[in-house]
């Protein structure tokens, strides 16, 4: 198993540009099954969730190739379907919960789609109902084989019709747009979300030859067409990369310039870390953060403690939560952080916690960080990371530490960050892979 020895109290120095946005090519590279024509999409990340989606289109049949670093060329236009019924594509499919999204691409256009049971984070149930109960209002028939753990989806037409979503999940409410897209009728989507990476899906298929209006809201009309076409398309920088940078930069009092970062796009994040007192200057479209010797953390206007709690779009994204959490450790000031989506995603905390930062876990979605204003550094530990998002919250509390620390499991820090211990120690930073 991969780890990174960390050695703390390196301060940084320079420019970082973010990755392309890891779920909005999640949705993007499934949509590729959409149309036999020739899709270019550009700013792809390498990252093993992304990668692990490439090599899934490759076994369907999808011609890929690769015309640089982060830009290829997708044509499904010779989908083997048998091969959905494959051991291989049951175990490659089982081990990437965005490998749900094939679903609707694949009923829309040949009418049958399968999936096994995806994996993902550990961070709290996350269940599938809203994907089905969509496909089943649009006239699929859904099937859960529980033995083998498998999902199939058929239908004979697909007719557009109303749709309330029970919850407004993102990856939901992209398969069932993909679905609608090619259904026959009026489809009209309610309580959808509307993240950035939806609306660049949204605006992706209506390039393609979608007619999809209410981008952005959360009602989305989609009238069904017979055919989409190839088109290019480039995503977006990744969010959750930017704020992490900026989160990096404060623990470890770095001065850093976040390229590239598409501000116009990052809605709630940016006034949240200001709440936090870290100081950012908008040059263009890139993030200057300073080197900070001290920064506080806000009050609510009657005085009473700051609370940061996560929500859909446009609330706080959930996959900032762990940064803010670790990045107020060391802040003036105390902060209520109410993670609400997923009940397991704040147990990194016990791991800050041995590392000398004041937190008091309320309950499963809830804890009080007492910011220690740099009265102490943090220690350096052995830890795991238990997912994506809490492996680079452990990986900043560790390069602001004093000492060495190892991170074990990194492979879940891989799956959403493209190389980022040469990245960062191109910055200045002493992280090593062993």
């Amino acid at each position: 198993m991969n780890a990174f020895e960390v050695t703390g109290g390196k301060k940084l120095k320079g420019e970082i540009t973010p990755q392309g946005a890891k779920n909005e090519a999640l949705q993007i590279l499934c949509a590729v099954l959409l149309t036999p024509e020739k899709m270019t999409i550009s700013n792809i990340p390498a990252i093993r969730d992304v990668l692990a989606l490439i090599d899934i289109l490759k076994d369907m049949g999808v011609k890929i190739e690769k015309l640089s670093e982060d830009t290829y060329t997708f044509q499904a236009d010779n989908v083997d379907l048998e091969y959905l019924k494959t051991d291989t594509y049951k175990k490659k499919g089982a081990a990437l919960r965005g490998s749900i999204m094939v679903m609707g691409p694949l009923l829309t256009r040949f009418k049958k789609g399968f999936m096994p049971k995806p994996g993902g984070d550990k961070i709290g149930r996350r269940r599938l109902d809203t994907h089905f109960l969509g496909f089943e209002k649009l006239g699929a028939k859904f099937n859960f084989d529980s033995n083998d753990s498998f999902y199939s989806v058929e239908a004979s037409h697909l007719k557009g019709t109303y749709i309330l979503l029970d919850e407004p999940s993102v990856t939901g409410t992209a398969n069932i747009v993909m679905t609608a897209a090619m259904a026959k009728g009026k489809t009209s989507i309610y309580n959808a979300a509307c993240e950035p990476y939806l609306q660049q899906l949204c605006n992706m298929l209506n390039r393609m030859g979608a007619k999809i209006t209410g981008v952005g809201s959360n009602l989305l009309e989609i009238e069904g067409v017979e055919y989409l076409k190839g088109t290019e398309h480039r995503m977006l920088p990744d969010m959750i990369e930017i704020g992490s940078f900026i989160g990096l930069a404060a623990m470890t009092q770095s001065e850093l310039t976040i390229k590239n970062c598409r501000l116009d796009m990052l809605g709630n994040i940016l006034p949240v870390f200001e709440k936090l007192g870290i100081q950012m200057e908008y040059r263009g479209d890139d993030i200057f953060v300073p080197a900070q010797e001290r920064y506080q953390i806000q009050r609510f206007i009657d005085g009473s403690i700051l609370t940061v709690a996560d929500g859909p779009w446009p609330l706080f994204t959930p996959d900032l939560i762990s940064i803010i959490l670790v990045t107020a450790t060391q802040a003036h000031g105390s902060v209520l952080v109410h993670q609400k989506m997923f009940e397991s995603r704040l147990f990194f905390v016990d791991k800050l916690i041995d590392m000398g930062a004041q937190i008091i876990l309320c309950d499963p979605h809830r804890a009080t960080v007492i910011g220690i204003n740099r009265q102490h550094k943090l220690k350096g530990i052995t830890m795991s990371s238990p997912d994506i998002r809490a492996g680079v919250a452990l990986l900043i509390a560790a390069m602001s530490a004093e000492g060495k620390s190892t991170i074990n499991n990194i492979d879940q820090i891989d799956r959403g960050y493209q190389r980022i211990d040469e990245r960062l120690n191109a910055l200045g930073a002493s992280i090593k892979r062993v």
